[in-house]
């Protein structure tokens, strides 16, 4: 089997080619610029005298509307490769770029930045600031993304979705004035998406988005991230879960910090 696999005869994936060696996803030059781009990611952990490799050579691309399902063994570099993806984490070697700008090997301030602009990130936890309410978590994240790098000549402009309406289209509005420690599983997913997408983002990033909620509240959370990847954003989710492998265009395997063939 292909190291991505197309899981859907159109849409993105229809106009998506991977290559088995790398995994890296190229478009036809009619296809608009890849919303992400990661080239040959290393990433090194040591602990005394012993080094781990946890992302060896990792490449892959994403486009503009398209679903990528990110899975594998646990340990094998998943997590680490959505914090480089993200610019939570830096790598050891090889860059990301979003939105064709280099997100890695930059100052932290500059990645925070542009991460505000045009990322949307969604972590298994540490999605809500503990000390703000979920609105005012929202409102936060939105402003910071009105403050980052403005869009470059020809893409879309920003027009983020005010708190009360994404309140409303995660079922929480009854809650905005709850704080994290309130809220249930289910809640503060609900939550942490209404976060990741405050900012009107190119593309979204997501750990492990529905790893603990029941069936309804999963399905409910993978309609509203299929909703933004229907409105143009590329969507890369880290999972275990068979329903979110099945709203996926593709999927790249991930093996010992590689992506498998």
């Amino acid at each position: 089997m292909d190291t991505v696999t197309s899981l859907r005869g159109s849409g993105a994936a229809s106009s998506v080619s991977s290559s088995p060696v790398t995994g890296t996803v190229g478009t036809a030059s009619s296809e608009p610029a890849a919303a992400l781009i990661a080239d040959r990611l290393y990433r090194f952990f040591r602990t005394g005298d012993e080094e781990t490799l946890a992302l060896r050579g990792v490449s892959l691309t994403v486009a503009p509307g398209e679903t990528v399902a990110v899975v594998g063994p646990s340990g094998c570099g998943k997590s680490t490769l959505l914090g480089c993806l993200a610019g939570l984490d830096e790598p050891d070697g090889g860059t990301v770029r979003v939105g064709g700008q280099r997100l890695s090997h930059r100052p932290e301030a500059e990645r925070a930045r542009l991460r505000a602009r045009r990322v949307g990130v969604m972590l298994q936890s540490r999605n809500l600031l503990p000390h703000l309410n979920v609105r005012a978590n929202i409102e936060l994240a939105r402003t910071a993304g009105q403050t980052g790098p403005r869009p470059r000549s020809g893409e879309r402009p920003s027009t983020p979705v005010g708190a009360v309406e994404l309140l409303e289209r995660v079922g929480l509005t009854r809650r905005a004035q709850a704080y994290a420690s309130e809220l249930s599983g289910g809640e503060l997913a609900r939550a942490g998406l209404a976060v990741a997408l405050a900012n009107d983002p190119d593309i979204v990033l997501a750990d492990e988005p529905t790893g603990e909620l029941d069936g309804d509240t999963e399905q409910h959370v993978l309609e509203l991230l299929r909703d933004r990847a229907g409105a143009g954003a590329a969507l890369l989710v880290v999972t275990h879960s068979p329903r979110v492998v099945a709203i996926a265009d593709r999927i790249i395997h991930l093996h010992d910090g590689t992506v498998a063939s």
